[in-house]
């Protein structure tokens, strides 16, 4: 199958940083700030892209199982660093993300092989998985900010739902169900409007890369329900564990400021 796509010159990539002077005039023109920000990050993007190429393409040469494991272990760690540090003050937090993140991902993983959506190779398993984990990554770090901010300013209904005999979990409920509806929001809305406000990213590259788009939207539907289902699992799974650790083992609130740690978890 031909590729349509034409190649990037070097030399046309090099004009690529009008796209990144854009954003830093608009900063410097407003006063933002955020210069040094902006061009940082599309530096450190900009490298970490051309590593994992390499990176990728070494992996894509090893045996299927070997490849795999290397780098599904590479993102799912980098992935719960991050997303734990919207839930910092929360014991084990890191430990939960982890393991939530790598069980939802194994799950989605071998649906896509049982019922034969995708081959057990690296240049298939690793992008497809990508997905799935970055978006877990970003829902659940959604949860656990969002938690942290209902569970602070909704102390005073936790505080009188207990006085009143509830326990933790039903004192705790509303904000619960808050915290993983908000999480999960971002990918309802885009579920709403997938192609028809655009073209998403799998589909496009598929179609650049010479499938037929009837193929391509095929693909496009599976890691898209995909994601969804793994942003609704990620989410509900860390807010159920994480939720118990505002609460001591006499079921009463614990309080937590910047900075401290939750000595909850009764």
């Amino acid at each position: 199958m031909s590729v349509l796509a034409p190649e990037i010159s070097n030399v046309a990539m090099s004009f690529l940083i009008v796209f990144v002077l854009i954003p830093v005039s608009l900063s410097y023109f407003y006063a933002l700030g955020m210069e040094k920000s902006i061009l940082w990050s599309s530096l450190r993007g900009f490298i970490q892209l051309i590593v994992i190429g390499y990176v990728l393409t070494f992996l894509f040469s090893l045996e299927a199982f070997t490849g795999i494991s290397i780098m599904l272990t590479v993102m799912i760690t980098v992935a719960s660093f991050h997303a734990s540090q919207k839930g910092t003050g929360i014991p084990n937090i890191r430990a939960i993300v982890f393991l939530v993140i790598s069980l939802v991902s194994v799950l989605v993983i071998l649906m896509w092989l049982t019922f034969q959506m995708i081959d057990f190779k690296p240049d298939q398993v690793i992008p497809m998985s990508g997905m799935v984990i970055g978006n877990s990554m970003v829902a659940i770090g959604l949860a656990l900010e969002r938690m942290k901010s209902e569970f602070k300013e909704g102390s005073g209904r936790i505080l009188a739902a207990l006085s009143l005999g509830a326990t933790p979990k039903k004192a705790s409920r509303i904000l619960v169900k808050r915290v993983v509806k908000a999480s999960m929001i971002p990918n309802v809305d885009g579920l709403k409007t997938i192609g028809l406000v655009q073209l998403p990213g799998m589909m496009t590259g598929l179609i650049l890369g010479g499938v037929a788009p009837i193929d391509a939207i095929r693909y496009q539907i599976v890691i898209s329900l995909s994601i969804f289902a793994s942003v609704s699992l990620s989410a509900m799974i860390v807010t159920m564990i994480s939720y118990r650790y505002f609460f001591n083992k006499d079921s009463q609130l614990v309080t937590m400021t910047e900075g401290e740690q939750l000595e909850g978890g009764g």
